[in-house]
């Protein structure tokens, strides 16, 4: 049996309390709702709802469930069940979170220029080859902030290939990320040269990344529980406030897959309040949330 098949047959839900306390909503949604949607969540993305994420699922919810003129989450359950192929990703888009800002986390990519360019310029000396990994685009900020970095190190004309992929599960948020567009309130906390470098201005209050950067990104949507297309390895991995939304199990899995996409010597970034403590004995620590492949 399929696993779309599966689905359709049972959401399979993950074990949580559960609570009526939405009954009395615009669109009423049970705790046995809440357990199913969930369940989906889980089996499909491993991303782990539980109680205190009601509210937030409710409202990303309710706005699907209004636009496609239903009248409550029964009727949007069954809908999924009928469509799981089509609405899935709606599903996904719907109850994931894309917080991202240019630079977030600097000390990585201080680390990036400083550490670890250096030892890829060392390694790669013949190949002049270099592949680098963004494991959540989100909206194109971090892989955007990368290119940055790594132009700044590998200029165009430098003989280098430089490449770096930028995945994520959300199909929206890519594309804002692939238009490389934003408000000039989002580039406020980067250094004037580097906005001038890489910034072109398209608006009174909005601009657009330049096409030197673009050129080195291929986005794609990946969800990261499912089999990866990639046939490569990464020299650079940055994923950053991704296992936050994972138990233990599906960390310990997913570091297991990553490392095997790891050049020697590999480096990896992952996020402010994530640690492979427990998680993963693959990887040696070199700082903070920093480290390198075993």
């Amino acid at each position: 049996m399929t696993s779309r098949a599966v689905i359709r047959e049972s959401f399979d839900p993950k074990i949580v309390k559960g609570s009526d306390v939405f009954l009395d909503r615009e669109f009423p949604m049970s705790g046995s709702n809440y357990k199913l949607i969930s369940g989906l969540a889980y089996k499909e993305s491993g991303i782990v709802l539980n109680d205190t994420k009601q509210e937030m699922v409710y409202s990303r919810l309710a706005r699907r469930i209004r636009d496609l003129k239903l009248k409550d989450f029964d009727e949007y359950l069954h809908y999924v069940k009928r469509d799981i192929d089509n609405e899935f990703r709606s599903f996904l888009n719907a109850i994931t979170t894309n917080l991202t800002s240019f630079f977030r986390e600097d000390h990585h990519f201080v680390h990036l220029k400083e550490v670890t360019i250096p030892l890829l310029r060392k390694i790669h000396l013949n190949d002049k080859r270099v592949r680098v990994w963004c494991t959540a685009a989100s909206t194109g900020e971090e892989p955007y902030s990368i290119a940055m970095v790594m132009r700044e190190a590998f200029a165009e004309n430098s003989g280098w290939d430089i490449k770096i992929l930028a995945t994520d599960i959300d199909s929206n948020v890519l594309e804002t990320a692939r238009a490389g567009r934003y408000k000039l309130e989002r580039i406020e906390g980067i250094p004037q040269a580097r906005k001038k470098r890489w910034f072109k201005k398209i608006s009174d209050d909005s601009v657009e990344v330049s096409d030197s950067l673009k050129d080195l990104i291929s986005f794609k949507q990946l969800n990261l529980l499912k089999p990866w297309p990639m046939k490569g390895v990464f020299d650079i991995v940055f994923c950053r406030n991704v296992i936050i939304y994972f138990d233990k199990e599906t960390q310990r899995t997913l570091f297991d897959k990553v490392h095997l996409k790891m050049a020697e010597d590999a480096h990896l970034y992952i996020g402010h309040s994530e640690s492979l403590h427990n998680v993963s004995k693959k990887f040696s620590p070199l700082g903070k949330t920093i480290y390198k492949r075993k």
